[in-house]
């Protein structure tokens, strides 16, 4: 339903969003993780129509978001960091106006319908200004819901809310998996685990990682090891190690070396034959346990090795 190809986005000199491409499928809840100012709203705000790309493509479903602008914006509902909302306004009265706004058919029935869904017909006289955040937060969530759209971008959905609203509004975006195609961005690891279907980890403007959550940590896992050694002097181990093809850092942990390797083959062979042949003794080789959070640190500490520049050439 979404599919982003080299999009970019300038300004001034400055590349906020530097050719990204990705993909969100059908029922499918993909975030976008990354430090704050790591170009998550920019992206959002030019899926959605807020921004236009300076350069590259995105559509939404079959429409193309500046070809086709208003087509692909119909078939988007947005929840921006900051909610909109019309603080003097009730609470069934800001939803009427949002299904008016959006041309839905039976817009009364259907304010009814989307007020329930967020548990908030109850306070459908409230003015918006006597809401928590938290049910702020979920009117937000039935504005961007109202006209039932096929794609929701949400940005930040549980920043600034307490622990059992953050609780409620992840439920909340779970349950859109079943009928709806969700993008969400989010700096917080365990939230983007814990939800997301595939993630998309994006760094000063560039995307540094992509893939499921545990294919990742599988990835980083394969990648990394601590190794017992015995009969050798530290200092000689970490010259036998450092030497070998694919190795692409080796650590003193104690007794234990860390090893991280760049991915290009699977060095453990070469590593067991070479400890043997400098006459060590290989006591120990285990691949290190990882999160999200180790795949997220590897990825950014990659680009920032390996820096393209975020000034227009």
């Amino acid at each position: 339903m979404i599919e982003v190809k080299s999009l970019t986005r300038l300004y001034g000199e400055v590349i906020a969003v530097d050719h990204i491409s990705f993909k969100a499928a059908s029922g499918e809840i993909v975030g976008l993780l990354g430090p704050n100012g790591a170009g998550k709203t920019t992206t959002m705000r030019m899926l959605t129509g807020f921004l236009p790309p300076t350069s590259g493509s995105a559509k939404i479903g079959k429409y193309d978001i500046v070809e086709d602008s208003m087509e692909a914006r119909r078939r988007v509902g947005y929840l921006p960091e900051r909610v909109p909302l019309y603080q003097d306004m009730t609470v069934f009265g800001y939803i009427l106006f949002w299904a008016q706004l959006r041309q839905v058919k039976a817009p009364r029935d259907r304010t009814v319908d989307v007020l329930k869904r967020f548990d908030l017909l109850g306070r459908r006289d409230k003015l918006v200004r006597q809401l928590s955040k938290g049910l702020r937060q979920r009117l937000g969530l039935a504005q961007a819901l109202v006209h039932d759209p096929p794609v929701i971008i949400l940005d930040e959905p549980t920043i600034g809310i307490d622990p059992q609203q953050v609780i409620e509004v992840r439920q909340a975006v779970r349950d859109l998996r079943k009928s709806h195609t969700v993008l969400f961005s989010t700096h917080i690891l365990s939230e983007a685990e814990e939800i997301c279907d595939r993630v998309v980890i994006i760094d000063k403007g560039r995307i540094v990682a992509q893939g499921t959550p545990d294919a990742l940590e599988k990835q980083v896992r394969a990648n990394s090891f601590t190794l017992e050694v015995g009969r050798l002097a530290p200092e000689r181990v970490l010259e036998v190690l450092r030497a070998i093809p694919g190795v692409a850092s080796v650590k003193r942990r104690d007794a234990h070396f860390s090893v991280e390797t760049d991915g290009s083959r699977d060095v453990r062979g070469d590593i067991s034959g070479a400890i043997v042949a400098a006459g060590g003794e290989l006591l120990e080789m285990k691949q290190v346990k990882s999160s999200l959070e180790d795949v997220f640190l590897r990825a950014v500490q990659s680009a920032a090795d390996n820096p393209q520049g975020q000034k227009k050439s």
